[in-house]
């Protein structure tokens, strides 16, 4: 019987009715709050990238009208989730920027993200993953650097790079990467052409 990788297996799950949720309560935090209402564009010419678990697709939008679309895409292999913490190879959910580009990457152009934003520190000081002293410590480094810690227990080095010498072939049918979203090496070069330091990234 042949192997069910992770992306099949999700599209397969889909499929299956929904168990009825214990209320909304457990979802209501910043970063589903922030979800809900980020996956439209700012203005009518905004340029914004929209990446999609479940679709395994990353999007790219002039205002709504659609400029790119690339599939499929592979994100972490320990799936996608809003609380994601250092080590456990998922991809953040929430609302990025972009802030930094590296061309000359293992990956061929890695493009960053600023995790962990202000609404996952918000997080995990509510869950008590920060304490009060790192949820500090995380806003004072953030206004004398310019961007967030990449050393916390949330993690860092996240965002969206190409397949450099990696597989094409594990690329097509699994999602393999630490937290990243990979895209190939032609994909992110148009990327990479396309947005800019500052673009708006939404990952759901």
């Amino acid at each position: 019987m042949p192997l069910l990788s992770r992306r099949r297996f999700a599209s397969l799950a889909l499929l299956t009715p929904l168990l009825p949720l214990a209320g909304n309560a457990a979802q209501d935090t910043p970063i589903e709050r922030l979800l809900a209402r980020a996956g439209l564009p700012r203005h009518a010419n905004e340029l914004w990238v929209l990446i999609d678990d479940r679709e395994a697709a990353l999007t790219v939008y002039r205002g709504q009208r659609e400029i790119e679309y690339f599939f499929p895409i592979s994100l972490g292999r320990g799936g996608a989730k809003a609380a994601r913490q250092s080590g456990d190879n998922a991809t953040p959910l929430g609302e990025f920027r972009v802030n930094r580009f590296n061309r000359e990457s293992q990956f061929h152009i890695f493009i960053g993200l600023d995790y962990p934003t202000p609404a996952h520190a918000r997080m995990a000081l509510e869950s008590g993953l920060y304490s009060d002293q790192d949820y500090d410590d995380y806003f004072a480094y953030y206004r004398r650097y310019g961007h967030p810690p990449q050393e916390t227990v949330l993690g860092g080095y996240i965002g969206i790079h190409g397949l450099g010498k990696a597989d094409p072939d594990i690329h097509a049918s699994y999602h393999w990467t630490q937290g990243c979203v990979a895209v190939t090496n032609a994909q992110i070069e148009r990327l990479d052409a396309l947005i800019d330091i500052g673009t708006r990234v939404v990952i759901r």
